[in-house]
């Protein structure tokens, strides 16, 4: 398939899985459990479920939180892969601030080029393709509403700003982080620093709304695989810290070293 073509299914598919999304968020939902004890809602199962109905037709495996483990021996072989997120930011959409996104990266060889976000209940999309540009969408309310992935308001926006301006997660803030946002503010002086849930963190380095994202606490592949990509596309770094090398996908394990989003 055409890189069009590809872009075009993740697009309608995140779109797609974020109405599934609100069908439970705006009822009164319940909360399961995996393994590890972190919350999973019907949610997670009605994203994944919709986004598969279209990535299937790629032919081009899926690596998905909510769906089957799949050993490294297999996926060892994969040089093209779908690594998805159904529903980033979990907590943040227990606690009903809005503040999730439906996470879709195509990665190649190891590393994302190819990322959509889609936030629900702003109704924002965030499409980037490394080597052609990265653009964002408001107010699409259908996979109608996006004919062309490149008619988007390109990625980065100019700011009219003077001052630094750091996002940090909201329900995961680490004390090596902190550490760091001190150091920060020594060096720039004044820095605002901002917290975000979920991918959101990395959608707004990539449109230029915070200059740089510190994560020194863990994440999975799946929850920077498609913000990485919008970043790259839009000319930032993801680097891991401090070894300050870009981060790297399908590994034999998915937890993500720590890690820096910059210019």
């Amino acid at each position: 398939m055409t890189t069009k073509s590809l872009v075009k299914l993740a697009v309608n598919a995140s779109i797609r899985a974020g109405k599934r999304i609100l069908e439970v968020y705006d009822s009164e939902f319940a909360i399961e459990h995996k393994d590890d004890k972190s919350p999973l809602t019907e949610a997670d199962k009605r994203s994944h479920e919709a986004i598969s109905s279209y990535i299937d037709e790629s032919h081009i495996p899926i690596l998905s939180e909510e769906g089957r483990q799949i050993e490294f021996e297999e996926r060892s072989k994969w040089n093209k892969f779908w690594l998805v997120d159904p529903l980033d930011g979990t907590k943040e959409f227990i606690k009903r601030n809005g503040e999730f996104t439906v996470n879709i990266a195509l990665i190649e060889n190891d590393y994302p080029v190819l990322g959509v976000i889609y936030v629900p209940v702003q109704n924002t999309l965030y499409v980037g393709v490394v080597g052609e540009g990265a653009w964002k969408f408001e107010n699409i309310e259908s996979t109608d509403d996006v004919k062309d992935y490149m008619s988007g308001t390109p990625l980065p926006i100019a700011q009219n700003r003077s001052e630094y301006i750091m996002v940090g997660s909201r329900s995961h803030m680490s004390a090596e982080t902190e550490e760091y946002m001190a150091k920060l503010k020594e060096e720039k002086g004044h820095v605002e620093i901002l917290s975000r849930g979920s991918s959101l963190k990395l959608c707004m380095v990539a449109e230029g709304s915070a200059d740089e994202y510190p994560r020194f606490a863990p994440t999975m592949e799946w929850d920077t695989g498609a913000g990485h990509a919008i970043c790259k596309a839009a000319g930032l770094k993801v680097d891991q810290y401090p070894e300050m090398t870009e981060l790297k996908y399908n590994k034999e394990d998915l937890l993500n070293p720590w890690f820096l989003v910059h210019k």
